[in-house]
């Protein structure tokens, strides 16, 4: 792991100050607060990105809005993890072209997909109505950024390969009231041959404890009900004497009634510790997303990832024994380069061995710059539909299973939104959708929902009132009126 290093807080000064000439340069022209509209494309790692974004929009002096068409700056977040995500950010910034001539939009992209520099050398070729461009490493300098494409008058693109640092103290606008990333780390060391991450995240920096535990303590006290830590690879935290169980444990010794959620961990770096602290933790969710990616050990070591198909399974039982209501979910890739079938039906047998609770799954996609993107991949991409239409098939049936052994189980859900079949949806501590009837007054609130009906995986349920509080949801429990 990379030696962190914290942006200094001249520089940060630096920022507040442009940030200053930037509300000067809105009065000097007489000009309403600008708005701008900020979208996400990616990861969790990229939604807790774009809350400092806005943060910094914010201090800049703009106003938010929900489409580009109302803004004054759009501004896409991007991720460069699959080609289909770069398609669909090409796709949505030509559509912007037009309300750049009729309407002076100003549009900016950052973020991972623009980190490499054969996009970056694309936009400033052929998208010559871009305005600001800038990577990974650069999300602290935006107002400076913003103020050289403003004031100056010119495009402006930041995509220096400079090593990671950490800003520290940027402003946040949060997208929720009662749900929080935190991120403990940034980047990756572990240069799984099919991914672009490390080239555009650079090498892991792991957040200080203290930081992190007073930021914890203060959404605590702000009154979240969900705290979910974010890395690539959370379990390789990393900060002087603390590893990320040690982390996990204080987090969890802070008073309060909420949840911690960790993601995204890596098989190799999932100890016993870890698995002991979830095990004993008041707050930690019996969640678990571990990705496999495939079940394969051929495949798994040309994917670089550094454990084989016992050796998840026996990670996978080991996890079960200390916490057996436990819920596990993972990623997967079909058609990695060389793959066959016979491999690929390994991972099925894995599949059915696990009993995820659901899966995340792709299809292979070349990033340039990875080792897998010049590996022969003879299998049409047609056969590799099949498989994936068989995998999904599989998850579908062993999901819906599980399901239908849950009506008339007790399930504490986050009230998170309105549903589309009752009046609200919640989540459970192991990730499981329940709908609910309601009032709307209960969102951003735990309640306690008794399982009435399964629809394959989805899940319909009745509130119900717990007359004393249990662990883990047990007790006395009432209708209610």
């Amino acid at each position: 792991m990379s030696q962190t290093k914290l942006v200094s807080p001249e520089e940060l000064a630096r920022q507040d100050e442009y940030a200053a000439l930037l509300h000067e340069y809105w009065i000097a022209r007489r000009q309403e607060p600008p708005r701008a509209f900020v979208h996400t494309y990616g990861c969790q790692g990229n939604e807790a990105d774009s809350e400092r974004l806005r943060g910094l929009l914010a201090r800049c002096g703009f106003g938010f809005c929900n489409s580009a068409e109302e803004a004054d700056l759009a501004l896409f977040n991007t991720c460069a993890v699959r080609e289909h995500a770069e398609d669909r950010v090409f796709g949505n910034v030509g559509r912007l072209k037009g309300l750049r001539q009729t309407r002076g939009l100003r549009i900016a992209l950052c973020g991972c997909m623009v980190q490499q520099a054969h996009v970056a050398e694309k936009l400033r070729r052929s998208f010559p109505f871009v305005d600001l461009v800038f990577g990974t490493h650069a999300l602290h300098r935006l107002p400076e950024l913003l103020y050289q494409m403003y004031a100056g008058g010119r495009r402006v693109f930041e995509i220096a390969d400079t090593p990671g640092e950490i800003a520290e103290g940027l402003p946040l606008r949060r997208d929720s009231a009662f749900k929080a990333w935190l991120p403990i780390m940034y980047g990756c060391d572990n240069f799984c041959s099919y991914c672009v991450v490390p080239l555009v995240r650079g090498r892991e920096r792991s957040r200080a404890p203290e930081v992190l535990l007073e930021e914890a303590r203060g959404l605590v006290a702000a009154g979240y009900k969900e705290i979910t830590l974010l890395g690539q690879n959370v379990n390789s935290y990393r900060s002087g004497d603390y590893d990320f169980p040690r982390l996990l444990r204080e987090l969890d010794a802070i008073e309060g009634d909420f949840w911690l959620r960790f993601m995204t961990s890596h098989p190799k770096d999932c100890s016993p510790a870890l698995l002991e602290t979830m095990a004993a933790g008041r707050h930690i969710a019996r969640h678990l997303h571990l990705p496999v990616q495939c079940g394969s050990d051929r495949v798994l070591a040309a994917m670089n990832r550094g454990y084989t198909q016992a050796q998840y399974l026996a990670l996978a039982a080991l996890a079960r024994e200390y916490m057996p209501d436990l819920r596990m979910t993972s990623d997967i890739i079909v058609g990695f380069p060389g793959e066959t079938y016979e491999e690929f039906r390994e991972t099925l047998t894995l599949v059915d061995a696990v009993g995820y609770a659901s899966l995340f799954t792709f299809l292979y996609s070349p990033r340039e710059g990875t080792r897998a993107a010049a590996m022969p991949d003879p299998v049409p991409h047609a056969e590799k539909v099949r498989w994936f239409q068989e995998l999904t098939a599989l998850q579908e049936a062993k999901a819906a299973a599980g399901c239908a052994a849950l009506p008339g189980k007790i399930l504490r859900l986050l009230c998170e939104t309105p549903g589309k079949r009752q009046a609200l949806a919640g989540r459970s501590e192991g990730s499981q959708m329940v709908e609910f009837d309601g009032p709307t007054e209960l969102i951003g609130q735990f309640v306690h929902v008794r399982v009435t009906k399964a629809r394959g995986w989805l899940l319909d349920g009745e509130r119900i009132l717990q007359e004393s509080p249990c662990p883990q949801g047990m007790g006395a429990i009432k209708h209610t009126p």
